[in-house]
Order: structure tokens, then C-alpha cells, then sequence
């Protein structure tokens, strides 16, 4: 079973959005981080929380404790859609592969497209592959 695909399906049709699912404690914990338009609030985890339940038991999916919460102000991006949805704001990119002699970023999201972001870094744009990313995260705006 495609337990992603599974709830990402289910948090949809409530109008959020699946921004990661962690499995950890050998599988014990599941850990879902939801977001929509406006953000998320506590009545909104909670509701999904409720209903993702709701759909494991009837999935008969094995877990002992269910978290669900808000992505936080440093959300993490893994899509290119989340690096579309937040062109214009700044992130922190650490890559596998170093670009000219370097691993981090923090720059400005421009673009995103076919597998590539166009971060603006120092006045620069580069072109970063976006599975040559190892984490990126949108950097607080204080």
C-alpha cells in the first residue's frame, strides 16, 4: 500500500496539503505536517487528525501514535510546486553535489521548472537541480 498516496488523497479532499510524512520508531509514530492556503491552526490539525485515523483503521495500517501538525515558518520544500508556490521568497538549499566548490545556499526563490530552481544568490541566479538537493527550507522572515 502507498501510505503517501493514501493520505495525501485524504488530506486533499479536506483542503490540505501533505507537506511530508515521517515513519519513525520502526514504523510506530507517523508524523504528518499539513499546510493550506492562510496556513494551518490547531482545529485544523486536529480535524485531520480525527479523519486520518478514521482512515488507517479502515486501511488496517499498523501504527501506535499519530502527529499531526503545521510545517512551521521553516517550511520544508521537497517539490517543485513548493518551489513554485514560494517564488519570491528567500531559502536555505543544502545540495549533495557541491555547486561552484559550494554545498549551501541562501538566496531568493525565482523560478522553478523541469527539474531545475533558479535561486538568486549575492545578485546571481543560479540553476540548481532540484534532485541534487539534500534539504531546502524557506528562511524565516523575521
Amino acid at each position: 500500500m502507498d501510505l503517501n498516496g493514501l493520505l495525501e488523497t485524504t488530506l486533499a479532499g479536506m483542503g490540505y496539503e501533505l507537506v511530508d510524512l515521517e515513519r519513525s520508531a520502526g514504523g510506530r509514530l507517523l508524523r504528518l505536517y499539513i499546510d493550506k492556503p492562510g496556513g494551518v491552526n490547531v482545529d485544523d490539525c486536529a480535524a485531520a487528525s480525527h479523519q486520518v485515523t478514521r482512515v488507517l483503521a479502515v486501511e488496517n495500517v499498523d501504527y501506535e501514535r499519530l502527529e499531526v501538525s503545521s510545517p512551521g515558518l521553516d517550511r520544508l520544500l521537497k517539490q517543485e510546486r513548493d518551489f513554485v508556490r514560494f517564488a519570491g521568497q528567500k531559502a536555505r538549499v543544502k545540495l549533495r553535489v557541491p555547486v561552484n566548490g559550494q554545498r549551501n545556499f541562501v538566496g531568493v526563490v525565482r523560478e522553478a521548472g523541469a527539474g531545475r530552481v533558479q535561486l538568486e544568490v549575492d545578485g546571481q541566479v543560479l540553476s540548481l537541480e532540484l534532485g541534487n538537493m539534500e534539504k531546502a527550507r524557506l528562511v524565516p522572515k523575521l
